[in-house]
């Protein structure tokens, strides 16, 4: 196990040089100067410009600001942010919990409710129940985020007003942020009413960014139930006279979930790519709205910093997915 374990240890380090280099590049192929964005509207004097760009070290050969950047990362710094002039990694944890308090909403509505949509569809394999479910599966995984986004808020904020329309909670409500999960501080709170406010502002935003999770996870439950259903030990069992809920539940659709574990587990950077966009439209305080408004901004340590440290996330929990998948099937610990 120890060696299986050190093998997709080893594979993350190239992973990790990667993701750098394209984090480095990608802000530097957008078009705009810092300096200029830091000005806004004045005009900067051209020997300003020059010093504050040699302030920065944006001056310097392309190569050797990676290579700083690089030993940097090593020492575990991922910079300063050029607005704000605070260090990357803090700000990114700082708003870190807004995201996972998002994501982990929206992967909790996605299992739960794709993997037993999955499972009754393949039971039913060819009924209306199927149908319907497949079908509803394809619309939710093909429609764009931000549109869908939009329609929730047009239908439930706006005509049925029954949700807010973005933020993690009312203005009426403030309160100290001790875990920074809003829906466990509001409970902590003395003041009544907050948590309904949290839960209200969370609703929305989680069934958005659960949508294309929910839709692939229920997808992939089916095909994997449909191809344990028709091997020769669920036909003993069922042979055997045991209960039809035994033999699905438990026979069936233990083997079935080791490549819906993998699914849920590469959902994770779905769910990040998803935030952005999520996040954006509901205006939630959290990384994906952090991103975009650095991208506009043209700041470059946060968004490389950023890119990076979603990319470590992700790394670390495929990473966990593979381990956890040597543990349910011990034949892949001997490949």
């Amino acid at each position: 196990m120890l060696r299986f374990f050190l093998s997709r240890v080893v594979v993350l380090v190239p992973t990790f040089i990667g993701v750098s280099i394209v984090a480095f590049a990608f802000i530097r192929l957008l078009p705009g100067d810092p300096v200029q964005m830091l000005a806004g509207e004045r005009v900067v004097d051209p020997a300003r410009h020059a010093e504050i760009m040699h302030q920065l070290g944006f001056d310097r050969p392309v190569v050797m600001q990676y290579l700083s950047y690089l030993w940097g990362l090593l020492q575990g710094d991922f910079g300063t942010s050029i607005v704000t002039k605070r260090n990357v990694a803090t700000e990114f944890f700082t708003l870190f919990p807004a995201t996972l308090e998002l994501s982990f909403c929206a992967i909790v509505i996605a299992v739960f409710l794709g993997v037993p949509a999955g499972v009754f569809a393949a039971v039913k394999r060819g009924s209306w129940f199927d149908q319907t479910v497949m079908g509803a599966a394809l619309v939710g995984y093909s429609m764009p985020i931000f549109w869908w986004g939009l329609l929730l808020i047009i239908l439930f904020s706006g005509v049925l007003q029954w949700t807010p329309v973005s933020g993690r909670i009312s203005l009426l409500y403030y309160f100290p942020q001790a875990t920074g999960f809003m829906l466990i501080d509001s409970l902590l709170s003395d003041q009544k009413g907050a948590f309904v406010s949290a839960l209200s502002h969370l609703v929305l935003p989680s069934i958005v960014l659960a949508t294309i999770p929910l839709a692939v996870i229920a997808r992939q439950t089916r095909s994997a139930m449909l191809e344990v259903l028709g091997e020769d030990y669920v036909r003993t069992a069922r042979a055997k006279g045991l209960p039809k809920a035994r033999v699905v539940g438990v026979h069936a659709l233990r083997n079935a979930l080791i490549p819906v574990v993998t699914t849920i587990g590469l959902q994770v950077g779905v769910l990040m790519a998803g935030a952005i966009l999520t996040e954006t439209i509901f205006s939630w305080p959290g990384i994906g709205k952090w991103m975009v408004d650095s991208v506009f901004r043209r700041d470059y340590p946060v968004v490389q910093g950023g890119l990076l440290l979603i990319a470590m996330i992700i790394m670390f929990v495929n990473l966990a997915v593979d381990v956890l998948y040597g543990v349910i099937n011990p034949r892949v610990r001997a490949r």
